[in-house]
């Protein structure tokens, strides 16, 4: 399989939806017929009637083509970009300091920042009057009667492994229900092509190990039960022992860092280097002496996409990067 630069990807993402978006039932009510002469003029279209949508929160009453929306979240961020809308606002993870780079500029200028992830400022949050806010409960749980005084505010359970069936949520709430069919779809395809690629090439056994180094926390492996996680069993990748587990990630302590050994290891940092410990840790003797990283199979990826990328687009490059990799 020839591999995908992300501008073609991202374009052939973007005529999914724009395929999917022309076959959608349009929700509008049929314009009564006209009782004098036609004045050349065309009528203004009737607005979407309100959708209701099943939330973590229960049902949630929202636009039916919302215009102004904040996403709270790196995945509600993915959601409302891979399905056509810029938000109006958005919060960031702590520690970065700019949108990911996945996206490129175009897409994320003009986007507010409006705080950190996880405790987000509610004045700016109102004074950009959204009329729907996206986010989860582990984020934004503890202030969601705040924020749906602002607007309709939808909330998933969590982030992270379930981010398929959260996006589904994100297509109804945004009014992209048949577009987000078309991205799970072409996601799904893409899947199985670089499985049918890695198997050919004879690559389907290499584990691939997956260490983010954590700013506040730590050494951290990541297992079946996490977004890249998800991704790499999509692709049907084999992973080291220690992280063929059904959990999302796990601290490893400096003196076992033998956990994060594997045929491929990639790792990524959130935060400053230094802070984090990454700095350290990659000097180490402990770290020197894994396979992977004696045999040249040990590298850095881009901490927004694989570990916050959580989402169609930034799936579909980890896909990408992932086969690339591998060498297939």
């Amino acid at each position: 399989m020839p591999r995908i630069s992300r501008r073609t990807l991202l374009a052939g993402l973007g005529g999914a939806a724009l395929t999917a978006a022309t076959g959608c039932t349009d929700r509008r009510p049929a314009p009564a017929a006209a009782d004098g002469p036609a004045t050349g003029a065309s009528p203004s279209p009737a607005p979407l009637p309100p959708v209701t949508v099943n939330a973590a929160t229960g049902p949630v009453v929202v636009p039916g083509a919302p215009m102004r929306v904040i996403v709270l979240d790196t995945d509600v961020l993915d959601s409302a970009l891979t399905l056509g809308i810029t938000p109006v606002g958005a919060a960031l993870p702590a520690r970065d300091t700019r949108y990911p780079e996945y996206w490129p500029a175009s897409r994320t200028t003009g986007i507010r920042l409006v705080g950190p992830a996880g405790a987000p400022d509610l004045p700016t949050v109102r004074a950009l009057r959204p009329d729907l806010i996206l986010s989860n409960q582990a984020r934004d749980g503890d202030r969601y009667e705040q924020l749906r005084e602002i607007a309709p505010t939808v909330l998933t359970q969590t982030t992270g492994a379930p981010w398929k069936a959260d996006f589904q949520l994100h297509a109804q709430a945004l009014n992209r229900e048949a577009a987000g069919a078309a991205f799970a779809g072409a996601y799904q395809k893409h899947a199985g092509q670089v499985a049918q690629a890695l198997a050919a090439a004879r690559l389907s056994g290499r584990r691939v190990s997956l260490v983010r180094f954590v700013e506040g926390g730590g050494i951290r492996v990541f297992g079946r039960q996490s977004f890249p996680g998800t991704v790499l069993a999509d692709a049907q990748v084999g992973r080291p022992d220690a992280q063929n587990v059904d959990q999302s990630d796990v601290e490893v302590p400096p003196d076992q860092l033998a956990r994060a050994d594997g045929d491929l290891l990639l790792y990524a940092t959130y935060g400053d280097p230094e802070r984090s410990g990454a700095n350290a840790v990659l000097a180490s003797p402990g770290w020197q002496a894994l396979a992977a990283v004696k045999g040249h199979r040990a590298f850095p990826v881009d901490d927004q996409l694989w570990f916050q990328g959580i989402g169609y687009t930034g799936a579909n490059y980890v896909l990408d990067e992932l086969q690339r990799f591998l060498g297939a």
